[in-house]
């Protein structure tokens, strides 16, 4: 099964060199049977593109806990044999799933990235995160604001260099300071 972890440019850079993604536990995204159930009308793609969104909304929970890293999400999509259940908790239309096991490098699919032109959109939404887990209306227009912004397809083979161009700390003029 499709997973998609959030993450950011410098923890793709620690799970690259480490050659897994970890430690377990894992927030990933998933079509789960609430997503599916909220998209009833929706094929396995629409569905797919669903759980990457979820995961890289939860990208900007990362980049806002870490303001040296680039304002640019970061989706992991890996193959898992196994996925666990919700654990009932789950809202209807929710992709989220906690993976107990550190995920293989040779799992990883592929990588989505932002574009450096989405950086300001992600960093207003990585600055206003908490407001708007606080339900402030202008702080949760700034993080729906990234779901217009489209995250670039890398291929596992293409990662290094991506990396290699974003510098050591990820950031290549893109991180808060720009």
């Amino acid at each position: 099964m499709r997973v998609y972890i959030p993450s950011t440019l410098q923890l793709l850079s620690a799970a690259c060199n480490a050659g897994e993604i970890g430690p377990a536990p894992l927030p990933a995204y998933a079509v789960t049977p609430a997503l599916r159930e909220w998209y009833a009308e929706g094929d396995d793609e629409e569905l797919e593109y669903a759980a990457m969104a979820q995961a890289g909304r939860a990208s900007v929970g990362l980049l806002s806990a870490d303001p040296t890293t680039a304002r640019r999400r970061v989706v992991i999509a890996a193959e898992v044999s196994a996925v666990p259940p919700a654990d009932g908790s789950v809202e209807l239309g929710d992709a989220r799933l906690e993976l107990h096991v550190v995920i293989p490098w040779r799992a990883v699919a592929a990588v989505h990235v932002d574009a450096t032109d989405a950086i300001p959109v992600i960093r207003k939404a990585a600055d206003l995160w908490e407001a708007a887990q606080n339900g402030d209306d202008d702080a949760v227009f700034a993080l729906d604001s990234c779901e217009g912004e489209d995250l670039l397809w890398y291929a596992t083979q293409e990662i290094p260099d991506l990396l290699a161009a974003e510098g050591p700390r990820g950031r290549n003029g893109s991180n808060g300071s720009n």
